[in-house]
């Protein structure tokens, strides 16, 4: 009997480290910043405020994987057009460093439906959804923890 239980408790610790999500890892390096991070970072922050639209990338309205795309596009670098695309086609890192592309499960389940880019000192810059407008916000809430599916790299 006292084998069968230790072999249960085995199965649920194993049930349960496979739900645990990927740790959200972080490098704020000062002085590296190449000039593509800086043009990525300069085009996102001036997105702030802009209020979210499904599919759009102007000022007048953008969705998380449309910031991307505009931030992106200001340092000629192309990338796919959602975020479940970008987080199945771009490069992955373990530690995202600013200008790097965060991804989130928000949706249930455990596809990217939700993108922002990383800033720095534990925030991010994102487009949070409808009635909303482009803002900043802190990794540190246990809502990006829990859902978090990895970072990208797509700039040098």
């Amino acid at each position: 009997m006292a084998g069968i239980r230790m072999l249960v408790m085995l199965l649920l610790a194993a049930l349960m480290a496979g739900c645990a999500g990927r740790e959200l890892a972080t490098r704020d390096a000062p002085g590296e910043l190449s000039i593509d991070r800086a043009l990525i970072l300069a085009e996102a922050r001036r997105a702030l405020g802009t209020p979210y639209r499904l599919g759009g990338t102007t000022e007048r309205g953008m969705d998380c994987s449309g910031l991307v795309q505009r931030a992106y596009s200001r340092a000629g670098i192309r990338v796919p057009r959602t975020s479940r695309q970008q987080f199945e086609a771009l490069p992955r890192v373990d530690e995202a460093r600013p200008g790097d592309l965060l991804f989130f499960a928000t949706a249930g389940g455990r596809k990217a439906s939700h993108v922002g880019i990383y800033l720095g000192d534990g925030e991010m810059i994102h487009a949070p959804g409808r009635g909303r407008r482009v803002t900043t916000t802190t990794l540190a809430l246990d809502y990006w923890q829990e859902r978090f599916l990895g970072a990208a790299a797509p700039a040098p």
